[in-house]
This record gives C-alpha cells, structure tokens and sequence, in this order.
C-alpha cells in the first residue's frame, strides 16, 4: 500500500498536469514559431498560419495534441508544447 505522503505528491502532480494542459493557442503559436526557424521562405508563405489553422486540437486531460490529418504536429503537457 502506498506512503500517504507518496499519494499526495501523485496527486498534486495529477492536478497540477490537469491546470497546466496546454491550449489549442499555445499549440498554434508553437508550430507557427517552429515553421518558422526551419525556413524563412515558408514563413514568407505563411506556411506555419495555414498549418496551425488546419490543425486539430486534442486533450486528454493531463496532455494534449495537435494533428493535421494522421499526422500529429505537436504534443503538450505541463505547460510546454513540442512540435516535432
């Protein structure tokens, strides 16, 4: 049986996953800022507006993500979003 003190660490950490899930903003704005440093001709194009108005925002309560079609185009959690 787990320590109490060990259950509520779990839980905070829970809680805190939950406060801290990224929006579908912070999602856009992350893939607008990375198709951006990979080439100044698609920030030209705007390339980075289109993808992240095309994408699908998903959370999952502790996590979230974005895909456009299949493909997932970032992942959050805990307030950060990487767009890989």
């Amino acid at each position: 049986m787990p320590k109490p003190a060990t259950l509520i660490v779990a839980v905070a950490v829970l809680a805190l996953a939950f406060v801290l899930n990224p929006s579908p903003d912070k999602h856009r704005e992350k893939i607008k800022a990375a198709v951006a440093e990979r080439s100044q001709l698609e920030r030209l194009l705007g390339i980075g507006q289109l993808t992240s108005f095309a994408s699908r925002y998903h959370s999952l309560g502790v996590a979230s993500y974005t895909t456009v079609g299949d493909e997932v185009v970032s992942v959050g959690a805990f307030g950060l979003v990487v767009v890989p």
